[in-house]
Protein backbone atom coordinates (compact mmCIF):
# COMPACT_ATOMS: atom_id res chain seq x y z
CA UNK A 1 0.00 0.00 0.00
CA UNK A 2 1.83 3.29 -0.65
CA UNK A 3 2.06 5.61 1.86
CA UNK A 4 0.00 8.62 2.49
CA UNK A 5 2.70 11.17 2.21
CA UNK A 6 3.56 10.13 -1.70
CA UNK A 7 -0.18 10.96 -2.60
CA UNK A 8 0.43 14.67 -3.23
CA UNK A 9 3.67 13.85 -5.52
CA UNK A 10 1.47 10.81 -7.29
CA UNK A 11 -1.36 13.49 -7.42
CA UNK A 12 1.15 16.32 -9.33
CA UNK A 13 2.71 13.90 -11.64
CA UNK A 14 -0.66 12.86 -13.19
CA UNK A 15 -1.82 16.23 -13.60
CA UNK A 16 1.39 17.22 -15.14
CA UNK A 17 1.03 14.28 -17.58
CA UNK A 18 -3.03 14.66 -18.65
CA UNK A 19 -1.38 18.71 -19.16
CA UNK A 20 1.02 17.44 -21.54
CA UNK A 21 -1.38 14.65 -23.29
CA UNK A 22 -3.73 18.02 -23.32
CA UNK A 23 -1.19 19.84 -25.17
CA UNK A 24 -2.47 20.94 -29.30
CA UNK A 25 -0.68 19.36 -31.89
CA UNK A 26 0.75 21.56 -34.56
CA UNK A 27 2.41 21.10 -37.39
CA UNK A 28 3.28 23.27 -40.42
CA UNK A 29 2.20 21.62 -44.27
CA UNK A 30 3.35 21.98 -47.15
CA UNK A 31 2.11 25.05 -47.84
CA UNK A 32 3.78 27.18 -44.88
CA UNK A 33 0.49 26.79 -42.67
CA UNK A 34 0.28 25.19 -39.43
CA UNK A 35 -2.23 22.50 -38.83
CA UNK A 36 -3.41 22.66 -35.40
CA UNK A 37 -5.36 20.02 -33.35
CA UNK A 38 -6.71 19.43 -29.91
CA UNK A 39 -5.89 15.72 -29.70
CA UNK A 40 -4.39 13.40 -32.25
CA UNK A 41 -6.49 12.67 -35.37
CA UNK A 42 -8.93 9.61 -35.17
CA UNK A 43 -10.88 9.69 -38.48
CA UNK A 44 -8.86 10.82 -41.27
CA UNK A 45 -9.87 11.19 -45.22
CA UNK A 46 -7.06 11.53 -47.52
CA UNK A 47 -7.39 12.59 -51.58
CA UNK A 48 -4.36 10.95 -52.94
CA UNK A 49 -3.44 7.43 -52.90
CA UNK A 50 0.12 8.59 -52.04
CA UNK A 51 -1.37 9.89 -48.94
CA UNK A 52 -3.42 6.68 -48.04
CA UNK A 53 0.19 4.61 -48.56
CA UNK A 54 2.19 7.67 -46.02
CA UNK A 55 -0.70 7.43 -43.60
CA UNK A 56 -0.04 3.47 -43.32
CA UNK A 57 3.66 3.71 -43.43
CA UNK A 58 3.26 6.25 -40.62
CA UNK A 59 1.22 3.66 -38.25
CA UNK A 60 -1.68 5.71 -38.73
CA UNK A 61 -3.77 3.15 -41.13
CA UNK A 62 -6.35 2.34 -38.72
CA UNK A 63 -7.56 5.87 -38.25
CA UNK A 64 -8.42 6.01 -42.16
CA UNK A 65 -12.12 6.46 -42.90
CA UNK A 66 -11.93 7.49 -46.54
CA UNK A 67 -9.78 7.44 -49.74
CA UNK A 68 -9.88 8.35 -53.41
CA UNK A 69 -9.87 5.92 -55.94
CA UNK A 70 -6.55 3.84 -56.92
CA UNK A 71 -5.87 3.87 -53.25
CA UNK A 72 -4.57 0.20 -53.68
CA UNK A 73 -1.69 -0.15 -51.39
CA UNK A 74 -1.19 -1.83 -48.71
CA UNK A 75 -4.07 -4.76 -49.34
CA UNK A 76 -6.04 -3.34 -46.43
CA UNK A 77 -6.89 0.77 -48.57
CA UNK A 78 -8.62 -1.83 -50.99
CA UNK A 79 -11.20 -1.76 -48.26
CA UNK A 80 -11.49 2.27 -47.15
CA UNK A 81 -15.20 3.94 -48.94
CA UNK A 82 -14.20 6.15 -51.41
CA UNK A 83 -15.21 9.56 -52.09
CA UNK A 84 -13.88 10.24 -55.61
CA UNK A 85 -11.22 10.71 -57.32
CA UNK A 86 -8.28 12.65 -56.56
CA UNK A 87 -9.32 15.26 -59.47
CA UNK A 88 -12.99 14.63 -59.17
CA UNK A 89 -14.15 14.09 -55.24
CA UNK A 90 -17.18 14.39 -53.20
CA UNK A 91 -17.55 16.89 -50.54
CA UNK A 92 -20.76 15.67 -49.50
CA UNK A 93 -19.09 12.32 -49.50
CA UNK A 94 -16.13 13.40 -47.42
CA UNK A 95 -18.20 15.42 -44.50
CA UNK A 96 -20.41 12.46 -44.34
CA UNK A 97 -17.54 10.58 -42.86
CA UNK A 98 -17.29 13.00 -40.41
CA UNK A 99 -13.28 13.53 -40.29
CA UNK A 100 -11.02 15.61 -38.08
CA UNK A 101 -8.43 15.47 -40.60
CA UNK A 102 -8.22 15.71 -43.98
CA UNK A 103 -4.36 15.20 -46.04
CA UNK A 104 -5.07 16.94 -49.57
CA UNK A 105 -2.18 16.70 -51.90
CA UNK A 106 -1.56 20.45 -53.32
CA UNK A 107 -0.92 20.46 -57.06
CA UNK A 108 -2.98 16.84 -57.62
CA UNK A 109 -5.75 18.33 -55.75
CA UNK A 110 -5.41 22.31 -56.34
CA UNK A 111 -5.02 24.32 -54.36
CA UNK A 112 -8.55 25.65 -54.76
CA UNK A 113 -9.39 22.71 -53.10
CA UNK A 114 -8.16 23.79 -49.92
CA UNK A 115 -10.92 26.30 -49.60
CA UNK A 116 -13.45 24.10 -50.31
CA UNK A 117 -12.34 21.74 -47.75
CA UNK A 118 -11.92 24.69 -45.30
CA UNK A 119 -15.37 25.63 -45.54
CA UNK A 120 -16.35 22.36 -43.57
CA UNK A 121 -14.65 23.32 -40.41
CA UNK A 122 -12.33 20.45 -40.57
CA UNK A 123 -8.58 20.86 -40.54
CA UNK A 124 -6.56 20.35 -43.74
CA UNK A 125 -2.96 18.94 -44.08
CA UNK A 126 -1.47 19.96 -47.60
CA UNK A 127 1.00 17.40 -48.99
CA UNK A 128 2.91 17.67 -51.56
CA UNK A 129 6.32 15.50 -51.22
CA UNK A 130 8.56 16.31 -54.28
CA UNK A 131 12.07 15.14 -52.91
CA UNK A 132 13.36 12.34 -51.69
CA UNK A 133 13.75 14.16 -48.78
CA UNK A 134 10.26 15.05 -48.43
CA UNK A 135 8.85 11.45 -47.91
CA UNK A 136 10.74 10.63 -44.71
CA UNK A 137 9.30 14.43 -43.63
CA UNK A 138 5.90 13.57 -44.75
CA UNK A 139 5.44 10.28 -42.66
CA UNK A 140 7.00 11.78 -39.48
CA UNK A 141 4.30 14.68 -39.58
CA UNK A 142 0.92 12.32 -40.53
CA UNK A 143 2.95 10.38 -37.43
CA UNK A 144 2.39 13.06 -35.78
CA UNK A 145 -0.82 14.05 -36.34
CA UNK A 146 -2.25 11.01 -35.85
CA UNK A 147 -0.20 10.57 -32.78
CA UNK A 148 1.87 7.60 -34.19
CA UNK A 149 5.45 8.81 -33.53
CA UNK A 150 6.61 5.91 -32.57
CA UNK A 151 6.16 3.66 -35.86
CA UNK A 152 6.48 7.05 -38.51
CA UNK A 153 9.80 8.24 -36.53
CA UNK A 154 10.90 3.92 -37.17
CA UNK A 155 9.55 3.96 -40.72
CA UNK A 156 11.35 7.52 -41.39
CA UNK A 157 14.71 6.91 -39.94
CA UNK A 158 14.66 3.24 -42.04
CA UNK A 159 13.72 5.44 -45.56
CA UNK A 160 16.45 7.90 -45.16
CA UNK A 161 19.43 4.76 -43.78
CA UNK A 162 17.78 2.96 -47.24
CA UNK A 163 18.29 6.20 -49.63
CA UNK A 164 22.02 7.38 -47.42
CA UNK A 165 23.47 3.75 -47.97
CA UNK A 166 22.09 3.71 -51.68
CA UNK A 167 24.03 7.12 -52.29
CA UNK A 168 26.84 5.92 -50.83
CA UNK A 169 27.13 2.72 -52.76
CA UNK A 170 26.64 4.67 -56.23
CA UNK A 171 26.48 8.31 -56.61
CA UNK A 172 30.22 8.38 -57.21
CA UNK A 173 30.10 5.29 -59.36
CA UNK A 174 30.73 5.93 -63.67
CA UNK A 175 27.30 7.97 -64.41
CA UNK A 176 24.91 6.38 -66.92
CA UNK A 177 22.68 8.37 -69.34
CA UNK A 178 19.07 7.22 -68.82
CA UNK A 179 15.94 7.81 -70.65
CA UNK A 180 12.69 7.67 -68.55
CA UNK A 181 10.15 6.56 -70.66
CA UNK A 182 6.17 7.42 -68.48
CA UNK A 183 4.21 6.56 -71.72
CA UNK A 184 5.19 6.18 -75.59
CA UNK A 185 2.40 7.79 -77.19
CA UNK A 186 2.23 10.68 -76.57
CA UNK A 187 6.23 10.11 -75.54
CA UNK A 188 6.64 11.17 -72.33
CA UNK A 189 9.75 11.78 -69.95
CA UNK A 190 11.14 13.62 -66.83
CA UNK A 191 13.09 16.85 -66.14
CA UNK A 192 15.94 17.68 -63.33
CA UNK A 193 13.03 18.57 -60.93
CA UNK A 194 11.40 16.01 -61.05
CA UNK A 195 11.58 12.83 -58.06
CA UNK A 196 12.27 9.88 -60.28
CA UNK A 197 15.70 12.10 -61.70
CA UNK A 198 16.49 12.64 -58.19
CA UNK A 199 16.70 8.67 -57.95
CA UNK A 200 18.29 8.50 -61.15
CA UNK A 201 20.99 10.69 -59.87
CA UNK A 202 20.66 8.78 -56.33
CA UNK A 203 22.25 5.71 -58.55
CA UNK A 204 24.57 8.00 -60.11
CA UNK A 205 22.99 8.38 -63.75
CA UNK A 206 22.14 11.26 -65.78
CA UNK A 207 18.80 12.21 -66.90
CA UNK A 208 19.38 13.30 -70.89
CA UNK A 209 16.23 15.12 -70.42
CA UNK A 210 17.34 17.08 -67.38
CA UNK A 211 17.88 20.38 -69.01
CA UNK A 212 14.27 20.91 -70.19
CA UNK A 213 11.38 22.98 -68.51
CA UNK A 214 8.72 21.33 -68.31
CA UNK A 215 8.20 18.87 -65.04
CA UNK A 216 7.03 16.13 -67.08
CA UNK A 217 7.34 17.07 -70.96
CA UNK A 218 6.16 15.47 -74.38
CA UNK A 219 9.73 14.73 -76.28
CA UNK A 220 10.00 12.99 -79.90
CA UNK A 221 12.07 9.99 -80.66
CA UNK A 222 14.46 11.89 -82.78
CA UNK A 223 15.41 13.75 -79.99
CA UNK A 224 15.55 10.52 -77.69
CA UNK A 225 18.20 8.98 -80.94
CA UNK A 226 20.59 12.63 -80.62
CA UNK A 227 20.76 11.95 -77.15
CA UNK A 228 21.48 8.69 -77.60
CA UNK A 229 20.78 7.02 -74.13
CA UNK A 230 22.76 3.97 -72.78
CA UNK A 231 19.62 2.93 -70.48
CA UNK A 232 15.78 3.09 -71.13
CA UNK A 233 13.79 3.05 -68.05
CA UNK A 234 9.39 2.49 -68.43
CA UNK A 235 6.55 2.74 -66.49
CA UNK A 236 3.74 2.15 -67.66
CA UNK A 237 0.48 1.66 -65.61
CA UNK A 238 0.75 -1.83 -64.11
CA UNK A 239 3.05 -4.00 -62.71
CA UNK A 240 3.56 -5.44 -65.91
CA UNK A 241 6.09 -4.42 -68.53
CA UNK A 242 4.87 -2.86 -71.10
CA UNK A 243 5.42 -3.74 -74.56
CA UNK A 244 5.75 -0.76 -76.18
CA UNK A 245 9.15 -1.31 -74.35
CA UNK A 246 10.67 -3.37 -76.98
CA UNK A 247 9.64 -0.97 -79.53
CA UNK A 248 12.97 0.72 -79.18
CA UNK A 249 14.88 -2.47 -80.35
CA UNK A 250 14.11 -0.69 -84.06
CA UNK A 251 16.69 1.69 -83.81
CA UNK A 252 20.30 -0.40 -83.28
CA UNK A 253 22.18 2.59 -83.19
CA UNK A 254 20.75 3.54 -79.68
CA UNK A 255 22.98 2.25 -77.35
CA UNK A 256 20.31 1.15 -74.96
CA UNK A 257 18.81 -1.20 -77.45
CA UNK A 258 22.06 -2.54 -78.91
CA UNK A 259 23.23 -3.75 -75.24
CA UNK A 260 19.30 -4.37 -74.04
CA UNK A 261 19.44 -1.94 -71.53
CA UNK A 262 15.69 -1.77 -72.18
CA UNK A 263 14.30 -1.71 -68.45
CA UNK A 264 11.26 -1.79 -66.37
CA UNK A 265 10.47 -0.63 -62.91
CA UNK A 266 7.03 -0.57 -61.41
CA UNK A 267 5.44 2.79 -61.52
CA UNK A 268 4.45 2.76 -58.15
CA UNK A 269 7.20 2.05 -56.71
CA UNK A 270 9.08 5.49 -58.56
CA UNK A 271 6.11 7.57 -59.47
CA UNK A 272 4.66 7.50 -55.75
CA UNK A 273 6.33 9.23 -52.87
CA UNK A 274 6.14 6.76 -51.04
CA UNK A 275 7.99 4.78 -48.48
CA UNK A 276 8.20 2.29 -51.95
CA UNK A 277 10.43 4.71 -53.62
CA UNK A 278 13.35 2.99 -51.79
CA UNK A 279 12.41 -0.39 -53.77
CA UNK A 280 12.03 1.49 -56.83
CA UNK A 281 15.69 2.99 -56.19
CA UNK A 282 17.42 -0.06 -55.42
CA UNK A 283 15.75 -1.92 -58.33
CA UNK A 284 16.78 1.73 -60.22
CA UNK A 285 20.26 1.61 -59.02
CA UNK A 286 21.08 -2.14 -60.01
CA UNK A 287 19.78 -1.55 -63.81
CA UNK A 288 22.53 1.30 -64.15
CA UNK A 289 25.32 -1.00 -62.17
CA UNK A 290 24.73 -4.04 -64.78
CA UNK A 291 25.52 -1.74 -67.39
CA UNK A 292 28.34 -0.42 -65.93
CA UNK A 293 29.19 -4.04 -65.83
CA UNK A 294 28.47 -4.97 -69.14
CA UNK A 295 30.63 -1.56 -70.44
CA UNK A 296 33.81 -2.77 -67.50
CA UNK A 297 33.68 -6.42 -69.34
CA UNK A 298 33.12 -5.54 -73.21
CA UNK A 299 36.27 -2.56 -72.36
CA UNK A 300 38.41 -5.72 -70.86
CA UNK A 301 37.77 -7.84 -73.74
CA UNK A 302 38.99 -4.90 -75.90
CA UNK A 303 42.13 -4.49 -74.09
CA UNK A 304 43.26 -8.43 -73.86
CA UNK A 305 43.08 -8.64 -77.52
Amino acid sequence: MMPKRLYPCSLLLLLLSAAATAQPLSVEDFAGRFVTLATPAQRIVALAPHSVENLYSAGAGDKLVGAVSFSNFPAAARQLPEVGSYNAYSLEAIASLQPDLIVMWGSGNGMQTLEKLELLGIPVFVSEPRELEDIPRVIRQLGQLAGSTQTSEAEARRIEAGLQALHNNFNARPAVTVFYEIWNQPLQTINGDHLISQVIELCGGRNIFADVSTLAPRVNIEAVLARAPQVIIASGMSEARPEWLDDWRRYPSLPAARNDALFFIDPDQLQRPTARVLLGARTLCEQLQSVRDMNANTTGKRSSH
